[in-house]
């Protein structure tokens, strides 16, 4: 945790905050994709009591489904006593499928970091979403944003890409943790419209149960008809389909 908070702070060394963004849900079957935002300003990691209540935080996957859904009320409760601002969006099976799977989530970061621009501390910062950044044309000015993986390109705004960065960057690893809870929230919603294809429990990720029933019963209109086309002419899921967080359940 303190490592977290220590990148962080040399990573935005002389920045008025950092903004971590990171997704939930890419690999899977079904369903939306889903990202996740927060931001934190520098004097936040100056507040040994407000870290230490984020105590436990790294990557969502990482983490049990219970330690996932504590972290996330937690952050929940900080957002609304404007400690901090945690934001999510989605893009849709529908988006997926015009845009493919990155250019889905692409558009839910957007989403989220657009978010971010309009919120409270938008009004300290008179130039906040101009000309791709978040707020301001300079470094001292400028929130950093760090996304996880690999840098988004084409994308609006400027940042910062980190690999690993949800076991990184305290920033992103609570903006992972936001995104996982928001979409298995999403799922356990889908399975009462769907409830014959276990969503609850699997969360839309390839396993054998899904695949079976997928097979049996063909696919919803939640299922993404790219990734679910080799399933159903009889190919093995797709390895970016299966989730190892079910070894908590």
């Amino acid at each position: 945790m303190a490592s977290l908070a220590a990148f962080d702070r040399k990573r935005g060394a002389g920045r008025p905050g950092i903004a971590g963004v990171d997704e939930a849900g890419r690999g899977p079957l079904c369903g939306p994709v889903v990202a996740g935002a927060v931001l934190l300003d520098a004097g936040f990691y100056g507040e040994a009591a407000w870290i230490r209540k984020l105590s436990g935080t790294n990557d969502s996957k990482k983490l049990s489904p219970e330690k996932r859904a504590e972290l996330r009320a937690r952050i929940g409760e900080m957002h609304a006593e404007g400690k901090l601002r945690a934001v999510w969006a989605e893009a849709s099976v529908l988006e997926i499928s015009a845009h493919n799977i990155l250019g889905a989530t692409r558009l839910a970061m957007a989403r989220c970091i657009a978010q971010l621009a309009q919120g409270p501390l938008a009004s300290l910062f008179p130039a906040a979403g101009t000309e791709g950044e978040l707020f301001g044309r300079t470094d001292e000015r400028n929130m950093l944003v760090l996304v996880d993986g690999l840098p988004l390109r084409p994308f609006a705004w400027a940042h910062e890409a980190v690999k690993g960065g949800d076991g990184k960057s305290l920033a992103i690893a609570l903006a992972s943790i936001v995104a996982k809870v928001e979409r298995d929230r999403m799922l356990v919603e889908l399975d009462a419209r769907y409830p014959e294809y276990g969503f609850a429990q699997h969360k839309g990720y390839g396993t054998p149960d899904h695949i079976e029933a997928l097979r049996r019963l063909g696919p919803c209109p939640e299922h993404r008809e790219l990734f679910v086309r080799g399933i159903l002419a009889g190919e093995a899921p797709p390895p970016e389909s299966l989730d190892s967080e079910f070894s908590f359940e």
